[in-house]
């Protein structure tokens, strides 16, 4: 990996002369390929020579031939390749400067390796007095500084991601495309250009995170072709890995409870605890299986997170698939528009993925077994917007989409919850299990299948779940995932 100091002092007008070279080389590739033909494979095609030797000569020179002009092609392929990245390069260093020198202007002092800090020479003598002896102005100095290390370190990688999109472009045109034509290993005859929009996309897209989160920021950092690219390549798998999952970083909106095990179990708890437990065991029967699903994780207190089953939410709440197609009516004009200026910019003949997210709200769930559940809880929507030219000349445009619900699974002081049965009981007692270690509050989340809407559609949008099934109790698998249970 290049360093700051490394990219700014490389001199890039050697690629434009390595592409002169490969020019030429195209050049003499294809005086050769006339030569052969005329003097080596025009024998076998005339008169004087018949026969099976002669067929079986006329098919040797013929690979040959189309060797030498497959040299050509892979020599020209490569002269562009090469002016293509010292174009790509040249840009992408210019942007390094654009940085340093705007970090420069805002009062930083920027090292030949690329290190920032706070330029205090450009102080006069109050302001550096000022500076020496108010450790919040040094503090504040410091994040500066640290904020422009990072916009140069970004730029440095851009250059180093198209490095490695390069190499990745060039090995690609060097190799054999066809195995079948009478060579192995032998000169590219159709070298195929880069794909993407840039080299540098080349290397992003092969660099694919782990983690949900981790995923979704990476796919939003692509460019807008590049991701219908890979969507088209790999589509099921990159929405398995998370291309879709939202960027809202939800907290718990209170400390429920309060600190865990901190407080001695009395006689009350163990009312309490035994209580839960019949209120848990009850859900299956009353046919609660989320509650009693919920309510038995609590009890377990093991404390982890666990994932909430959104399709069967959808299929359950009515007022929960309202409030999602209320999420996309409010946001479809605006992402649709996203979308077409995308494809644009594209030229508008590539297809177009844009990255979309509906702000997050707070709602409480309506069906009795998911109020019970859940309750109030935070949700949004996140999704794709894709745009495709289309036969008649208009683009198609289509959006993707999952609803996500977030919450904490607590219990609040001075508040109370109805049970099935009608049984009152105040959180503050339910909220005794968790601080005496009897239980344990956790993090609930979920993210639905997937839902696909056409945005140049005159009709509303609507989400229709498929049909689960309500067998099964609280360890049914279907029920959400199973190592939570």
């Amino acid at each position: 990996m290049a360093t700051y100091y490394e990219i700014m002092l490389t001199d890039m007008s050697k690629l434009t002369t390595a592409a002169g070279d490969w020019d030429a080389m195209a050049k003499d590739f294809d005086k050769l390929a006339r030569i052969y033909k005329e003097e080596v494979h025009g024998i076998s095609l005339g008169d004087t020579w018949v026969g099976l030797s002669a067929d079986a000569a006329s098919a040797r020179f013929d690979v040959t031939l189309k060797e030498f002009q497959g040299a050509q092609s892979e020599a020209k392929a490569v002269a562009k390749l090469i002016r293509d990245a010292h174009a790509e390069f040249t840009r992408l260093r210019k942007k390094i400067e654009d940085v340093r020198d705007d970090a420069v202007k805002a009062g930083m002092r920027v090292s030949e390796r690329g290190v920032v800090a706070f330029d205090t020479s450009k102080l006069d003598h109050v302001a550096y007095v000022a500076y020496v002896h108010d450790p919040g102005y040094q503090e504040s100095a410091r994040t500066a500084a640290a904020g422009w290390s990072e916009r140069i370190d970004v730029a440095v990688k851009a250059v180093n991601d198209a490095d490695e999109g390069f190499k990745l472009a060039l090995a690609s045109l060097t190799q054999d495309s066809n195995l079948l034509d009478g060579t192995v290993g032998g000169f590219n005859r159709e070298p195929k250009a880069n794909p993407y929009p840039s080299l540098e996309e080349a290397a992003k897209a092969q660099h694919i995170p782990k983690g949900k989160r981790e995923v979704a920021e990476w796919w939003h950092d692509l460019d807008p072709v590049t991701r219908a690219i890979l969507l088209q390549e790999n589509g099921d798998e990159l929405q398995k890995a998370g291309i879709m999952s939202p960027l809202y970083k939800w907290h718990a909106a209170d400390d429920g409870s309060g600190a865990f095990n901190t407080e001695d179990p009395t006689a009350e708890d163990l009312w309490f605890l035994a209580r839960a437990q019949a209120i848990a065991a009850g859900g299956d029967v009353t046919g609660e299986n989320a509650a009693s699903r919920n309510m038995e994780h609590y009890l377990g207190k093991t404390g982890e997170p666990l994932d909430l089953d959104v399709d069967r939410i959808l299929q359950d709440d009515s007022q929960f698939r309202d409030d999602v197609t209320v999420h996309i009516a409010q946001n479809q004009d605006v992402w649709r528009q996203q979308g077409l200026d995308a494809f644009e910019k594209a030229g508008g003949d590539k297809t177009v993925v844009v990255p979309v997210e509906s702000k997050a709200v707070g709602r409480t769930f309506g069906s009795d077994e998911w109020f019970h559940a859940v309750g109030s809880h935070q949700q949004n929507v996140s999704g794709m917007v894709t745009v495709s030219p289309g036969e008649d000349g208009k683009p198609r445009v289509s959006l993707d989409y999952q609803a996500n619900v977030w919450d904490r699974y607590n219990w609040d002081a001075g508040k109370s919850t109805t049970f099935p049965g009608g049984v009152e009981i105040p959180d503050s007692e339910m909220g005794r299990l968790h601080k005496t270690g009897l239980a344990q509050e956790f993090d609930m989340r979920g993210s639905s299948s997937t839902y696909t809407y056409d945005l140049n559609s005159d009709t509303s949008a609507t989400v229709s779940p498929p049909d689960q099934g309500r067998e099964g109790s609280r360890g049914d698998v279907s029920r959400g995932d199973e190592e939570n249970r």
